[in-house]
């Protein structure tokens, strides 16, 4: 599942530096060091960008996270378009190898976003992205269609080819993606295999 895990929490003068900087975020979210909650981590994909996840209880909706990458100080919001990401890897840059393309495969389609949302890379239930509080039938559906993604090496132009299982909106499909070196991902084919699911993923970033 996408790893949503090892957040560093940022305290102190860097918080209070680093939120005078964005705020407000978008123009309408507005932070401040008493209330707003900033981590960091580490993403395999990058020798010296960091993720920042932010978060304040007054925003709404109220499980809204905003994110941005942070290459040496220069930022770039995760606002659900590509360009961020695309700007990113090609002047830090991304580094895409065998042992990381799904890692980078999950964060893409995540915060790449269509009008209905994230393309989770769907592979356990207990992924806390995934719906909770399901009717049977929607959970029988999902346990039983959502599997770990799968890298199946390189094609001739030397993209890394994987597949995975993809929770968008209301539907499940099995996807097949080629991920170019420069991080560029094309969704080579997909098959619905689950539609008119009862719930979507609720995971807002902008």
């Amino acid at each position: 599942m996408y790893q949503d895990t090892n957040w560093i929490p940022v305290t102190g003068d860097e918080l209070a530096g680093f939120l005078e900087q964005v705020n407000p975020i978008g123009g309408k979210h507005k932070v401040n060091p008493a209330s707003t909650k900033v981590e960091y981590r580490m993403l395999p994909f990058y020798d010296n960008v960091v993720m920042i996840r932010i978060k304040d209880p007054a925003w709404s909706p109220s499980n809204l996270y905003i994110y941005y990458l942070s290459d040496q100080g220069k930022l770039y919001w995760l606002n659900g378009s590509s360009p961020p990401i695309h700007e990113c890897n090609a002047k830090a840059p991304v580094k895409i190898t065998d042992d990381n393309v799904l890692e980078y495969l999950r964060f893409f389609c995540f915060y790449v976003r269509g009008d209905e949302g994230p393309f989770l890379i769907a592979e356990a239930s207990d992924d806390p992205y995934i719906p909770k509080n399901l009717d049977d039938r929607t959970k029988s559906v999902i346990e039983g269609t959502i599997r770990p993604a799968s890298y199946e090496g390189k094609n001739a132009e030397g993209h890394f080819l994987c597949d995975a299982v993809v929770y968008y909106s209301n539907a499940l499909f099995i996807a097949n993606f080629a991920v170019e070196p420069g991080g560029m991902i094309r969704m080579l084919d997909d098959q619905p295999i689950a539609t008119d699911l009862a719930v979507k993923v609720d995971a807002p970033v902008a």
